[in-house]
């Protein structure tokens, strides 16, 4: 009887998935959000002190030309930093997807639980005690750095008498956050590197080297792929710990490789354009509401707008003051601030 009651609940949820999942969305969503991420990569590219024309970024892309300066500009600067904004955008996107479904907290992002700031504190040190450490020695600090921000986030906010709530873990992050933010501007003071932080602090990929790039690549492949295989477990675990466990679910070791992955994700990208914030809370709420809640389609719809985001946003960085730019860090969040709100607004009750 129990058997027969377990299985009449299992069917329950499996049909609630799929009546709340759009494929067909999903699928139109990654039709055209690639193309629009192809087409705002080449306005990227073209757009800067120097204006240029989108057929000129496609014969230096295809009939690559050394000896014409516009060719050299959009190889070695401009490709680059556009290839940078789409792999950190889905970075932070997919990371926030994952740390949502697998701890059911519509406040879960890598900069609001100190990932971004443990990343950006292990950053700090490097500079100050290890100066000439290489950039994949970088990305290694940053992974354990997140680790940190995470571990004493959880700490602090599993304190609260009642347990970890939404809000409760988002308000112990934003205090972990700051007491990492404020140990790594004292360290740039004492050891005078605050312009070599100062980028971290603002948020942007000007300046990103297919150096980086390459060390970069196998890293976020690599988690991306682990992201892809976790999704139906983080579907699973979205539904609840007791639900995923009754399917047969080893939810220790699944959140143990999700975890793992979004460090990955989250300290490779910080180490490339600092601490950016917001992305993985907008953008997998934002493709729930249109694809479901199946994470095998958010999961790669996620990333597709994470990188539409950071690639649009690092274009009006250039155009709102050129030639100088303004941090891509603070135009995300004059959208994410109120959206941040809004959603602690709604999880209220739980306080």
């Amino acid at each position: 009887m129990a058997n027969s009651t377990n299985n009449e609940s299992n069917t329950h949820q499996s049909s609630e998935i799929r009546l709340r999942t759009r494929p067909l969305a999903a699928s139109v969503i990654l039709i055209a959000g690639l193309a629009a991420l192809a087409f705002s990569l080449a306005t990227s590219i073209s757009v800067g002190a120097v204006d240029i024309k989108l057929a000129t970024v496609w014969d230096a892309i295809f009939h690559f030309n050394p000896d014409l300066t516009p060719h050299q500009i959009i190889k070695e600067l401009r490709l680059p930093r556009a290839i940078a904004g789409a792999m950190v955008g889905a970075c932070f996107a997919v990371a926030g997807a994952i740390m949502q479904g697998m701890t059911r907290n519509p406040l879960a992002d890598s900069g609001l639980l100190g990932l971004n700031a443990g990343a950006g504190f292990a950053l700090a040190l490097c500079f100050a005690f290890f100066p000439g450490l290489s950039y994949m020695s970088l990305i290694l600090y940053s992974f354990l750095g997140a680790g940190l921000g995470a571990l004493l986030v959880f700490g602090v906010g599993s304190l609260a008498k009642n347990g970890l709530t939404p809000v409760r873990l988002a308000l112990a992050g934003a205090a972990v956050s700051a007491l990492l933010l404020a140990l790594s501007e004292g360290i740039a003071l004492y050891f005078r590197i605050g312009q070599d932080l100062a980028f971290w602090y603002a948020g942007g990929v000007a300046g990103t080297k297919w150096a980086q790039i390459k060390v970069m690549l196998p890293w976020i492949a690599t988690a991306m792929t682990g992201a892809f295989m976790l999704s139906r477990s983080i579907t699973l675990l979205s539904l609840g710990e007791e639900i995923a466990t009754s399917l047969g679910q080893r939810t220790r070791l699944v959140k143990f490789a999700a975890m793992a992955v979004v460090l990955v994700l989250a300290g490779a990208a910080v180490s490339a354009v600092g601490a950016v914030g917001f992305v993985g809370l907008i953008i997998p709420h934002l493709t729930r509401y249109l694809v479901g809640v199946d994470y095998r389609w958010i999961i790669p719809c996620s990333a597709v707008l994470g990188s539409l985001l950071i690639v649009l946003a690092d274009i009006a960085a250039r155009m709102i003051n050129p030639p100088y730019e303004t941090p891509i860090g603070a135009l995300i969040a004059l959208i994410g601030v109120p959206f941040f709100l809004y959603l602690a607004r709604r999880e209220r009750r739980t306080l």
